[in-house]
This record gives C-alpha cells, structure tokens and sequence, in this order.
C-alpha cells in the first residue's frame, strides 16, 4: 500500500452531538469535558416550584460528531454523520449553544438512517447552503435487513435528488480523499484484512433489479486526524468495516504506529458480532491507542469487555462530552 502522508495539526476538538447514551451524572476525565448541569439551558415546566428544569440532551439510537480541527490561526468545523431523527442533531446543538451555520464541511460515514435522518432539520435551518458533503457512492444503496424467521425490513434511504436540491455540493469518493490542506483524512474504503470482522449478516441490497446480500457495506468510512506530537485522532460512525480493519488500515495508510484516540462506534451488539468482542479487544491490545471511546452501535457487552480490558485507556461517551486533543512538542 502506497503511503499518504496527513499533515499534522494543534489540536481536534470532538463534540457528541448525538449518541445512544446521555448521562448528566458523568465527570470530566482526561480529555474529555462534560456538560455542567449548572449553565444547562432551562426549560418552562409548571409542575415544578420555580417553573422550570433543565433542557436535557437527547439520546437516541444514531451517532454525530462535531470535529473542530485547529491549525494555525485556522478553525474548521466538520460535522461528522447527523443522527437518526430529523431534529435530535439540531436540538442537541441548540442545549450545547452550537450554531449549525458554523459548520464549514459535512462528511456522512455511511448511508445508514441512524447517521444521516438529522440532515432534514439541518436543511431547513441552514436553507440552501453550499456547503460540501463527502460520501461514498455507495451510498445512495437502497438496503433492508433479512434475519432468517423475521420479515425483511427496509431501511430508508437518502434521496440524491433531495440532498441535491438543497444545495450540497456532494463530493462522491471511493478512494482516500484529503481535507484541509492535507490535515483531515477521509478514508475511502477500507481493506478487510482480519479472520474475524466479516460484516454485517443478514444486510442486503437492492442490485439488478432484485436483493442481494451485502454485509461489507463498503459506504462505511471514518475520520482521521493527526495530533502534532500526540498520533491519529480515528472517529467512526458504526465501523461496519471492522474497528480492527479501519486502525490497520489508517496506520498503513499514513504511515502513523500511534493511535492517540479511537472515538465511534464498533458494531459489536448482538448475537451475530458478540462472539468476535474477545479477539477485537485482543487485536486493540496490539494497536494501543491511548483513549478509547465506544459509542452508539459498540454494544453494552463489548463497552463494558472494552472497559474492563483497558480501564486506563477507556473513557464512557455521552451525549455533549467534548473530547479536546492538543498538540505536544514532547
């Protein structure tokens, strides 16, 4: 594999702006920040004495990220996949005081519902933007999930005509695309290289005319920084090419051994990926990324194995932890 070298940068910022967990009680640890009930916005409730409480985050079953990336003078924001409700990506950057029309770059890991649903709010409150948004082509793919004794089940899927007519410049790669003068990577499709990460069973697609299995769902592609001094900065949405897959893949790609943060989800719930949590924590304990952060799809059972095995490195996501990286000079 030909190398590509990723220009490092001062520092990535990665808010959760959506994720299946929100937990008020949770501490600042490391580097990640969480949202003081104390400046929380507040919300009119008659029931209560003093008439109100306190605007809560919103979990939901889907995954976004807002990726702030510091070079420079330079402040580029990168709104990372966009959740699975029309307005639970906008309401949650509301109660976090996020402008949506700051956002300069939008990048869709995959053509899921569960990462793109927020992108209907988004539009009606930015209006028609010109704002580019990365996908893979792959991702226009209409899919449905066919477990054996349950009625396949279709999932939504974007419409190109929709996304279009908002005014998107939609920007289709197959291959590793550079953002930023060469500071953020886009990964493309990424190789499947382990034993054990085959894919999603029971995913299909509509091809010629008829469903055809599809567990590779080769639309799935992550978010790569590095950290000047610190290593790789990986954000993924599920991981349907693996986790293990995409920390190979990225290190062979730029060249990089040290995996400063693992942020995203795993794809490790349920009973079709539960057998593969030990050699994924196994083969994590090779790669030795210093934080590590499951969310959305990773699953109880694989977050807490993960917790567990790498209680130095593990740090919980809920919604609204803000996960700061600076760069060192060490």
């Amino acid at each position: 594999m030909e190398q590509i070298g990723l220009e490092p940068v001062d520092g990535i910022t990665v808010t959760t702006l959506v994720d299946n967990l929100t937990d008020s009680l949770l501490a600042d640890c490391g580097p990640a920040r969480r949202p003081s009930l104390a400046v929380s916005p507040r919300l009119p409730v008659s029931l209560f004495a003093g008439g109100d409480t306190d605007d809560a985050l919103r979990g939901e079953h889907g995954f976004s990220a807002l990726v702030t990336v510091v070079k420079g003078a330079s402040e580029t924001r990168v709104l990372f996949d966009a959740g699975r409700t029309p307005d639970g990506l906008v309401e949650n950057m509301r109660r976090l005081d996020l402008a949506p029309g700051d956002i300069d770059i939008i990048v869709l890991s995959h053509g899921h519902w569960d990462h793109v649903t927020g992108m209907d709010e988004l539009i009606r409150r930015l209006g028609r933007v010109s704002l580019p948004v990365w996908i893979h082509p792959e991702f226009w793919t209409r899919r449905r999930l066919a477990f054996p004794g349950s009625d396949p089940v279709e999932l939504p899927t974007t419409s190109r005509s929709a996304l279009e007519g908002a005014g998107f410049e939609i920007v289709e790669r197959r291959q590793p695309s550079f953002l930023l003068d060469g500071s953020l990577l886009v990964t493309g499709e990424v190789d499947r290289t382990t034993e054990f990460e085959r894919g999603f069973p029971g995913h299909e697609a509509h091809r010629h005319g008829g469903w055809e299995p599809d567990p590779l769902i080769l639309d799935d592609q992550a978010l790569v920084a590095l950290v000047r001094g610190r290593g790789l900065v990986v954000i993924t949405g599920c991981g349907h090419s693996g986790i293990v897959n995409i920390l190979r893949y990225v290190r062979a790609l730029t060249g990089e051994k040290r995996l400063h943060a693992v942020i995203g989800g795993f794809h490790l719930s349920g009973p079709a990926f539960e057998p593969i949590i030990g050699p994924t924590c196994d083969a994590i304990g090779d790669l030795d990324p210093e934080f590590l952060v499951p969310t959305h799809c990773t699953g109880w059972r694989a977050t807490h194995a993960l917790a567990a095995r790498f209680p130095n490195a593990f740090i919980q996501s809920s919604v609204g932890t803000r996960f700061e990286f600076s760069a060192s000079d060490a």
